[in-house]
Parts: structure tokens; sequence; C-alpha cells
């Protein structure tokens, strides 16, 4: 299992900053030669599910994930998401979190990253692999201007 959590402080309210985490397609802007669809209707709820499509034409794979908890933040207060990820090659679970904080939120992303068919010695190297692909994701978001 490669492990890895990744926290971000930002000026924007626990709301805003949600909003931004949660609009999930505009986290293929983060991810090359990748597209993102949500295949049921909005809004994101408990059930809904998302396809993330990494590829060039024929060639590619399919990241099917389906949003098992979702408690977005009410009245300022924190908000949880967890997405399993159920595809043929990606396979974990990610949580999204975000509180109120000084100053702004506290964002907080875990995730349980495994490629079906890597053997575990792998993990290191994809831990590592996947903090800094999804640090940057989750930086860039937050830096998103409004309506992004």
């Amino acid at each position: 299992m490669a492990l890895f959590r990744i926290e971000r402080r930002t000026p924007l309210s626990a709301d805003e900053a949600w909003r931004r985490l949660t609009v999930w397609e505009h986290h293929a802007a983060q991810a090359p030669l990748t597209r993102i669809t949500v295949t049921t209707p909005p809004p994101t709820a408990t059930g809904t599910v998302l396809v993330a499509r990494t590829g060039i034409g024929r060639v590619g794979f399919a990241d099917p994930m389906e949003v098992v908890a979702w408690d977005p933040p009410v009245a300022g207060g924190a908000g949880h998401c967890r997405l399993e990820k159920r595809g043929g090659v990606v396979l974990g679970w990610a949580e999204i979190g975000v509180r109120p904080a000084p100053g702004g939120a506290l964002v907080v992303w875990t995730e349980d990253l495994r490629l079906r068919g890597l053997p575990r010695a792998f993990d290191k190297v994809i831990e590592r692999a996947g903090r800094l692909v999804f640090g940057r994701a989750v930086t860039r978001l937050l830096g998103s201007p409004p309506g992004r």
C-alpha cells in the first residue's frame, strides 16, 4: 500500500477550499493526458461516480471512482469526502478533509494508491510520486480563481 498524506494551509474559507477541490472535472487540468467525466447526475453526493480516463486515443486506461462519504462543510465548519477507486489498473481510496484554521482553512488529502499487478516493492516509489503529483494538484486547485 502506498499511503501518503498532503496538508495545505490556505487563506480560503473551508467552504471555498472544499468547492475548489470537489469540482471533479477541474482535476483533469492537473493530470497530463487525463479527462474526468462525472457519470451520475449532479450534485455530488454519496454514490456519485466519476471516471478519470488517461491516455491518447484508444491507448490508455480508466480510473473509475465512487464517492462513498460526502459531508460538505456546513456554516463554516469542517468537510470530509472519501472516494473509492474501483478500476482495473488503479485501486485504493482518497480522502479529502477541510476545516477552518486561523487565517483560512487546513486541507488534508490522504490517499492509498495501488496499481494492479505492481509488486509491493514499488510502494515507496508510488508513495513519493503520489505525494508529488497530488500535492501539486492540491496546491494548484486551491490557487485557482473563483469560478475556474
